[in-house]
């Protein structure tokens, strides 16, 4: 969103796992209440670690955002072209919705069975998780990836169970996205709010590489393809800074 705005920033990665103590050593207060439940509950952890502090944060000047929706609505406000809302209430009304809906039910279901697929083993991840439109996952290690791919299954309960259940609620979720799509909630010729919220979900699911041709085949892979572009091989002898 901020490249969207035109708005010049400098990215600060945080270590997956103590992140929000990190941002809460940045300044950034926590949340009060859980924002992040599965299945309707909030596990004890995810309310711990919602309570200490989140990402995406954003400090800009000595105002500091937290939240996606929170910095959508923020930066409209100090930037407001190219806008992230339509102007028309209806239109915005839509666009709002489909943003919820990303953040609170498609966030979460990806979230959940990209942890699900690490953890069967980096195997079932494209290119392992080591890099491709999200970067690395979770981790920049393998070892470090998959022990934290493990380690979150029991506070987002990813589990066969809900691996298959969420499989099997997956191409609803799809069809209702490229619903959107095919209305210009998304995907049209001015990217929105609810564009930046639903596309790195769908880059999320695309790791899984049993989910790849699936998404691709579908209009929400051309929304994936025009926010977040697959990069290109990695040279294995070029600097990379971190």
């Amino acid at each position: 969103m901020l490249e969207h705005k035109g708005i010049v920033y400098r990215r600060v990665d945080l270590l997956t796992g103590p992140h929000p103590l990190s941002v809460r050593l940045r300044g950034f207060p926590g949340h009060r209440t859980p924002i992040r439940s599965v299945d309707g509950r909030a596990h004890a952890l995810l309310a711990m670690l919602d309570r200490a502090g989140t990402v995406p944060a954003l400090r800009f000047d000595d105002q500091r955002i937290q939240s996606n929706r929170e910095i959508a609505r923020f930066l409209d406000r100090v930037e407001p072209n190219p806008p992230l809302f339509p102007a028309d209430r209806s239109q915005r009304e839509a666009v709002e919705e489909a943003e919820r809906w990303g953040d609170e039910v498609l966030q979460m279901a990806a979230r959940r069975l990209g942890l699900c697929a690490a953890a069967h083993g980096l195997d079932a991840l494209y290119r392992r998780g080591n890099d491709g439109r999200l970067g690395p996952l979770l981790a920049a290690g393998e070892a470090m990836r998959l022990f934290a791919a493990r380690t979150a299954t029991l506070p987002f309960r990813a589990s066969l169970d809900s691996e298959r259940e969420l499989l099997e609620t997956l191409p609803g979720m799809l069809d209702r996205i490229d619903t959107w799509i095919g209305a210009s909630v998304l995907g049209g010729a001015t990217l929105n709010a609810a564009d930046f919220m639903i596309a790195p979900s769908l880059a999320l699911l695309a790791c899984r590489h049993d989910l790849r041709h699936q998404l691709h085949a579908r209009p929400a892979g051309a929304l994936v393809d025009r926010l977040l572009p697959e990069p290109g091989p990695r040279d294995p002898y070029s600097a990379r800074s971190v």
